[in-house]
């Protein structure tokens, strides 16, 4: 019985992310994920026109997923530094529990791809700053920082810090959990 259309493009996403789990995996080419899903590339490729939009499709999951929690979290928490926290603490979860599209956040998995989607990458990156500076504000707002906090600054060290416990993941082969003394770091960095 053959598969939906849709059902067929989330099984090559599935097995394109559950390839890139594998610690140090080399690049990954469109013949190993057809191998791997027992289907002739001629057949990827009726789903997507190339493997740069098989990581575009990653990408669009990645951020879909991200910023529904980083909104449910603004949306849920009404003081700034349990946002910024909470936020921070969903994305490393995120990574614990997404070990390929960590190597996609980082742009480890990007590097022989097209340079658009490092680019996207870094869109993600900008956002999820942009989300930090928000909470922050509102974080000095409520009381929870002083009023001459220097916003940017700590945005860019939460951002930082974030994309530091990510690298560490992939690099360490997702021995060095991203959530490790997470709670410790964020009161030394969130004050």
């Amino acid at each position: 019985m053959a598969s939906k259309p849709g059902e067929r493009k989330t099984q090559i996403l599935q097995t394109l992310a559950e390839m890139l789990e594998q610690p140090h995996a080399s690049r990954i080419t469109t013949a190993a994920l057809a191998a791997r899903l027992e289907v002739s590339e001629a057949a990827l490729y009726r789903h997507f026109a190339s493997k740069a939009q098989m990581f575009e499709g990653l990408i669009e999951f990645i951020e879909t997923s991200i910023f529904t929690l980083v909104n449910q979290i603004a949306t849920a928490e009404p003081y700034g530094l349990s946002q910024a926290h909470k936020t921070v603490a969903m994305l490393l979860t995120f990574s614990e529990r997404n070990k390929g599209m960590t190597r996609v956040l980082t742009g480890d998995a990007l590097v022989t791809e097209d340079n658009r989607l490092q680019e996207r990458i870094n869109h993600i990156n900008d956002r999820i700053e942009a989300s930090l500076k928000q909470s922050l504000r509102i974080a000095i707002t409520d009381g929870g920082l002083p009023q001459e906090t220097n916003v940017a600054a700590h945005a860019s060290l939460l951002t930082h810090l974030v994309l530091g416990r990510w690298l560490r993941y992939a690099q360490s082969g997702w021995r060095v959990a991203p959530t490790l003394h997470l709670d410790e770091q964020l009161r030394l960095a969130l004050g």
